[in-house]
């Protein structure tokens, strides 16, 4: 299972390169610009990109991608200048996820019109198919009908980091299912910043009576994590085993060396990194974060008291 960081990063990949190919190449600035790259983070896919290629894997059958000084090159990758073809099996896949969408109240106009076409090329005859989801949680109307009406709901949320309980009002944008649970996301009134909330820690859920402006381009319906202002930070030197940490938790790469990556880290408790750090014991070393590190040291003890290790 791929973490929503990992396919967003793919899905820019996947952009990028048909595009500086269109171009015949173009500029480190011109593509940082137009995907929302820094240097860093370009080159960094780049040397991913270098090392795929069709199979036989050989000298011929691999991608070329670097920066060479100011300019990106991207050659021996044709296969991404033309349009994508589909196996019958790979099309019906396509169509099922497309009207999932649909039944799910998350397809936009455009996704809708293309699951028609789609649906009517793999089936000219005028056959159907049908796509069954499991039921929606109770509160799952609810909050679709607060968010296409614009109206503020109040929860009884338990987070998944510390376990607490406490009320929130917030501005509901979407609601989503991904990876097998439903999803809130919106503006969290309470934190003060946008928020996604799992509908099945949501103990209670009310319209307050109070209405907001939608925003005009909200988010896309992904699970990731917004840090606030008052979220704790720390900086973690990640080894060699653990740079999956930087593709699969919203941090900022601070710097990237030779085996190891520094990243920020931001959570809105402590307990969440420490278990982190506790989990990739070694391969990993906390540089900055004094809650954290009180946080680590704290759990750490307490997971010697519990089984009585030295």
């Amino acid at each position: 299972m791929n973490s929503p960081r990992t396919v967003e990063r793919l899905t820019r990949i996947l952009s990028m390169l048909p595009w500086v190919m269109s171009r015949g190449g173009a500029t480190v600035a011109e593509v940082c610009e137009r995907f929302g790259y820094t240097r860093p983070e370009l080159v960094r896919d780049l040397n991913l990109v270098f090392v795929c290629g069709l199979p036989g894997y050989g000298p011929g059958d691999l991608m070329v991608a670097y920066v060479d000084e100011d300019e990106v090159v991207v050659d021996m990758a044709e296969y991404f200048a033309r349009p994508v073809r589909l196996n019958p099996a790979e099309a019906l896949m396509l169509l099922a996820g497309g009207m999932a969408l649909g039944q799910a109240g998350e397809a936009p106009e455009a996704l809708s019109t293309a699951v028609a076409k789609l649906q009517r090329a793999l089936l000219p005859g005028g056959e159907e198919i049908s796509v069954e989801l499991p039921a929606e949680p109770e509160l799952v109307a609810l909050l679709r009908r607060a968010a296409r009406a614009g109206s503020v709901v109040r929860l009884t949320y338990s987070s998944l980091a510390g376990g607490k309980t406490s009320l929130r009002d917030v501005e509901p944008w979407s609601v989503f299912s991904t990876l097998g649970n439903w999803y809130l996301r919106g503006h969290c009134r309470t934190a003060g910043a946008e928020r996604v909330f799992r509908v099945d820690r949501i103990r209670d859920a009310a319209e307050t009576g109070e209405t907001f402006d939608p925003p005009e381009d909200p988010p896309p319906p992904v699970v990731r994590y917004t840090p606030g202002v008052d979220d704790v930070r720390a900086v973690i030197e990640l080894g060699p085993g653990a740079g999956w940490v930087a593709e699969y938790y919203p941090v900022d790469v601070i710097a990237a060396g030779e085996g190891t990556t520094t990243v920020e880290f931001s959570a809105s408790d402590p307990s969440v990194a420490a278990r982190l750090l506790l989990r990739l014991g070694d391969r990993a070393r906390l540089l900055g974060g004094d809650e954290v590190a009180a946080a680590t040291a704290d759990l750490r003890s307490r997971i010697l008291a519990r089984y009585g290790t030295a």
